[in-house]
């Protein structure tokens, strides 16, 4: 094993490469996070939207330390000695990066925000049960960033140069057409969704990135927060992907999981929701008083380019799509009750996603792949893309 001198050594020659490979143009969402004067930070958020880069960025001009926690030379190592021998070093923060593979990482790290009072202590993760995994102490010792997918806006910024203003879908003032023709956005959407919710679409093969990034949440980042899970319970989950991935319907028959995997209610319900802190689902009620996964709701997938890459239902991806966008704007989006109204209710608008054959119904709102204009209550799919 490398003394604590040498490894500081490597770590920081890591560090020096990983900040001469920061890009040139970056997220515009980094500018919404103001993290300077945190003592204590937990950025999280999915794997691969960016959060090394943002927290490499952040640091670039200050007496930080990036150690990767899954590394092979730390992954023995306790955080908090480490640490300890990082500050006595003579840096003033050290960046914890996927920090949950470190064992026992919330009580280390309240450790040395208290230990260290003068000190930044930040880190990242993938998964929002990081919020709920430390105890309330960690919870207010330390602030928590989510960062989420790339937005349509932000991929428009980031490969062609095109910098456009958030628009307001309910309000319908879209000025950004004024500034860039709408079939130049309708070709760089269809880009957008097949290989570009995430700004590792520079590395190429976004597929196969994806579904590594898929794989290694399944099987690498779920099971870290579960106390028991087995091959059995890996397996349904995939299932269940399988399932949604390919279904117009995007709903479970719940009984008939039960039965096919002989596994209870409660547990399957558990790992439901771990997928969606995890945010590899979106779970979407009903606007209902009740709570839960009742028969009826829906349930997609968090990243509309898992339909494109795996050549899942193109309706469902369209409804992914305007699902996350728009829920990161408006926040909590419902399925509506009664189907023959609409698709969807987000801050009371009825909305509905479709093609060109798609009918209003009862609708406020019709958001649509097959138009590049508005037309009166029809707006373009992709102008919920812009919304953040």
């Amino acid at each position: 094993m490398l003394n604590i001198k040498s490894l500081i050594e490597k770590l920081e020659l890591i560090h020096q490469r990983l900040k001469l490979a920061i890009p040139k143009n970056l997220r515009p969402y980094y500018e919404n996070l103001d993290i300077d004067h945190s003592r204590g930070l937990i950025v999280y958020g999915q794997r691969g939207v960016g959060k090394t880069t943002f927290l490499l960025y952040r640091t670039l001009n200050k007496p930080f330390l990036y150690v990767s926690v899954d590394h092979p030379l730390v992954t023995d190592i306790n955080i908090y000695e480490l640490t300890e021998a990082v500050f006595k070093a003579g840096y003033q923060g050290i960046v914890l990066d996927e920090v949950q593979y470190a064992k026992d990482w919330a009580v280390q790290l309240k450790a040395l925000y208290d230990s260290f009072p003068d000190l930044y202590i930040w880190a990242s993760g993938s998964s929002s049960l990081m919020l709920k995994s430390g105890s309330a102490d960690f919870s207010r010792r330390f602030i928590f960033k989510r960062i989420p997918l790339l937005s349509f806006r932000e991929y428009l910024y980031l490969k062609h140069s095109i910098s456009l203003e958030p628009v307001d879908l309910f309000e319908q003032e879209f000025d950004c057409l004024s500034k860039v023709q709408s079939r130049e956005l309708l070709r760089a959407f269809r880009e957008h969704l097949n290989s570009g919710t995430r700004p590792f679409f520079f590395e190429g093969d976004y597929c196969e990135r994806l579904k590594l990034v898929l794989d290694k949440a399944l099987f690498h980042d779920i099971p870290l927060f579960l106390q028991t899970i087995g091959e059995r319970h890996l397996k349904l989950m995939r299932a269940v992907l399988g399932h949604l991935l390919y279904s117009s319907v995007p709903t479970l028959n719940i009984s008939s999981l039960c039965r096919d995997w002989q596994i209870s209610k409660e547990k399957l319900y558990e790992l439901l929701l771990v997928m969606e802190q995890t945010e590899i689902l979106k779970l979407i009620k009903r606007k209902t008083k009740e709570n839960g996964f009742k028969r009826g709701s829906k349930i997609l997938l968090t990243d509309p380019a898992y339909y494109y890459c795996f050549d899942g239902d193109v309706g469902t991806a369209r409804e992914a799509f305007a699902v996350y966008n728009l829920s990161e704007r408006y926040g909590e989006i419902f399925a509506c009750y009664d189907e023959r109204e609409c698709d969807y209710i987000v801050k009371g608008i009825k909305i509905e996603i479709g093609g060109k054959n798609k009918k209003i119904k009862n609708s406020d709102i019709v958001l649509t792949d097959e138009i590049d204009l508005p037309v009166r209550n029809k707006i373009p799919l992709y102008f919920a893309g812009l919304v953040y």
